[in-house]
């Protein structure tokens, strides 16, 4: 008598799961091993030191997981249509960093302004490069980064200051709690992550950014005018940029030239072992946001091991590589 085939009765053997379905379920839901490992992760560091998993534990993982899970957005906006922007740390740099000097003499909603104002135009440049320009993206962020961080660098020879203190307001809702535990970030992270996630399930250009990932071409045929969705998205990828390096700030208790930058990689990672596929057209932000959780956590763990900073970018390329190599064969995505 054979047992597991679909019309055995429930007293047969169950089925083992095939390669195949694993295969499946991961590509279904690829929520289930983030969690797992995010889980793992908080158990292991419960281990190496006993008490340290607590309320206090847990906002101090939010408040610094907060400005790379924005960065992670900003990554996983352009990433869904193929693109990637490495200019996002020398954009959320310069927007802390001229908001940081500007405040004692505009005021802080001018001086968040200006340098939020900054931020859109590289925006405006990375979009115009690769929507109507068709530079590949890769290039074209890379080199608005350079350019942005040498007018940051004349900037900061003219205002003959190599570090400030965040605006007040900004360092209030960045590095603050309410009620001893609850970081005031997630008045800005909470409604933020909310709009890109209704953004990309549940509106016309959320599909539109899929479509364009999916296939460009197939989408301009179809009547979808590509240049625009690619210009919005870089300009709104330097918003959350901007945003961000605001946060970042206040959690650093004043401001350099280059704050952001350690930030970089790990936004591109966050993204990958969430599950967004590097070719577009696949991934969404719910695995971006874990993505930042379990860096965050990863971090925490090194700094208690006392590994260096260069042991820290070992493991982020590791991720990055090993991570996009196990969705490509689980995917198929050549």
């Amino acid at each position: 008598m054979t047992t597991g085939s679909p019309s055995d009765g429930p007293g047969t053997a169950a089925v083992v799961p095939s390669g195949q379905a694993w295969a499946r379920t991961l590509r279904e839901q690829r929520l289930i091993p983030l969690l797992i490992l995010l889980g793992a992760l908080i158990v292991f560091m419960q281990v190496v030191q006993p008490g340290i998993v607590s309320s206090d534990w847990a906002a101090s993982i939010i408040r610094f997981a907060t400005p790379l899970a924005i960065l992670a957005a900003c990554q996983t906006l352009v990433m869904l249509t193929g693109g990637i922007d490495l200019s996002v740390a020398t954009v959320a740099s310069m927007t802390a960093y001229v908001a940081a000097t500007q405040f004692r003499n505009q005021g802080e909603p001018v001086a968040v302004a200006i340098g939020i104002g900054a931020a859109l135009v590289v925006g405006l440049v990375n979009g115009v490069g690769i929507a109507l320009f068709r530079v590949q993206p890769l290039i074209m962020t890379l080199a608005t980064g350079l350019v942005t961080a040498g007018f940051l660098t004349v900037y900061q020879t003219a205002t003959v200051s190599t570090t400030s203190s965040a605006p007040p307001f900004v360092s209030w809702i960045g590095g603050g709690v309410a009620f001893g535990f609850v970081p005031n970030s997630l008045l800005i992270f909470v409604p933020l992550a909310a709009l890109v996630l209704f953004t990309l399930h549940r509106s016309g250009f959320g599909r539109l950014l899929y479509a364009v990932g999916d296939n460009a071409v197939a989408a301009r045929l179809a009547g979808v005018r590509v240049w625009q969705v690619l210009l919005t998205v870089y300009v709104v990828s330097s918003l959350l940029a901007g945003v961000a390096g605001l946060i970042i700030s206040a959690l650093a208790g004043s401001t350099t030239q280059g704050i952001a930058e350690p930030y970089l990689l790990p936004s591109v990672a966050a993204v990958v072992i969430g599950g967004a596929s590097i070719f577009g057209g696949r991934g969404g932000y719910t695995g971006s946001i874990v993505g930042a959780v379990i860096l965050t956590i990863l971090v925490s763990l090194l700094t208690v091991l006392d590994a260096p900073f260069a042991v820290r970018q070992i493991i982020y390329g590791v991720i990055i590589l090993a991570v996009a190599t196990a969705y490509t064969r689980v995917t198929g995505d050549q």
